[in-house]
């Protein structure tokens, strides 16, 4: 016997702040233009290397926006979840996206290292100025809604690490200009590479983890099945699954076994809302789906999951 207390596939985390991801996308393309033409006038490697971030980070808002929209697509016999993992996978593309650019920076900024250039650092540091204010701004409009997404999270952290790449070319046009040290361009790059690199890392794993459908952060399958037995009427819980579809959409299934003299209608009814209302409430899970088993089917099961 089944029972679901949701089976809506509404707008996910993402598509909840499309807006935000809009205007972030648009931010990051104006200042992109300014870095780009900033980093050819100048010569500075490491403005490029920003404005390469950056750009991969409109691209990665831009996937973001139309998995959240693909997402929305409603649900059929052939894909029973809609679409709403789009925003998986998007997320997914995101982090590659951050790994080569950085692998790129990394080596153009070795090849730096052997053909110093003359840079022009007043251009070089205004861009830089420029980069930074707007990532700020951008961290602002995104700071509310990060931690309810998957791509809007790796949105934020990309725009994180953007400002702080914008901060490291302001340092590096501030020490040539001051000291003449040419090679602080080629340095910032590396730097910049490799701020990329930890973050792409942990958004991968992140997204792995929902594609191996992983049991959530901070959820406790040992205390659930302390919750569940804990209703009257059930005896033991097994064959505990819970996963997440995508970013805000936790799913859960579980083989519960109760009283024999408790499975009627009545019985059934209540057991069924006590446990789809206690595990909404302790553990945000609303998307739930129970077998109740009397107890003397129990010698039937395999008992080979949680």
């Amino acid at each position: 016997m089944g029972h679901d207390h949701n089976h809506s596939h509404g707008v996910t985390a993402t598509g909840k702040h499309r807006k935000r991801l809009i205007a972030v996308l648009a931010i990051t393309l104006g200042v992109v233009g300014i870095q780009v033409i900033g980093a050819v006038v100048s010569g500075s490697l490491a403005l490029m290397a920003d404005a390469g971030h950056m750009l991969s980070d409109a691209a990665g808002v831009f996937i973001a926006l139309m998995a959240a929209w693909i997402a929305t697509r409603p649900a059929s016999d052939q894909r029973t979840y809609g679409y709403q993992r789009a925003e998986v996978l998007a997320a997914l593309a995101n982090a590659l996206i951050l790994i080569v650019i950085a692998v790129v920076i990394m080596i153009e900024a070795i090849r730096r290292f052997g053909e110093p250039t003359e840079i022009q650092t007043d251009v070089m540091l205004w861009a830089a100025i420029v980069g930074a204010v707007a990532n700020l701004v951008s961290l602002l409009i995104l700071q509310g809604a990060q931690k309810e997404s998957l791509n809007v999270r790796g949105a934020y952290l990309e725009v994180l690490g953007d400002l702080l790449g914008s901060i490291a070319v302001i340092v590096a046009a501030v020490v040539i200009m001051t000291t003449g040290f040419s090679a602080a361009d080629p340095l910032a790059s590396v730097l910049i590479a490799l701020m990329i690199i930890p973050r792409a890392w942990h958004l991968l794993r992140d997204v792995v983890d929902v594609l191996l459908e992983a049991t959530p952060k901070g959820v406790d399958v040992n205390m659930i099945r302390e919750h569940i037995v804990a209703v009257d009427g059930v005896v033991d819980a097994h064959d505990i699954h819970i996963w997440t579809i995508t970013s805000g959409v936790p799913v859960f299934s579980a083989h519960v076994v109760v009283e024999d003299a408790v499975l009627n209608a009545s019985g059934a009814d209540s057991i069924l809302d006590q446990l789809g209302s206690c595990l909404g409430r302790h553990f945000d899970t609303e998307h739930c789906t129970f077998q109740l088993e009397p107890v003397s089917h129990s010698e039937h099961e395999s008992h080979q999951h949680a």
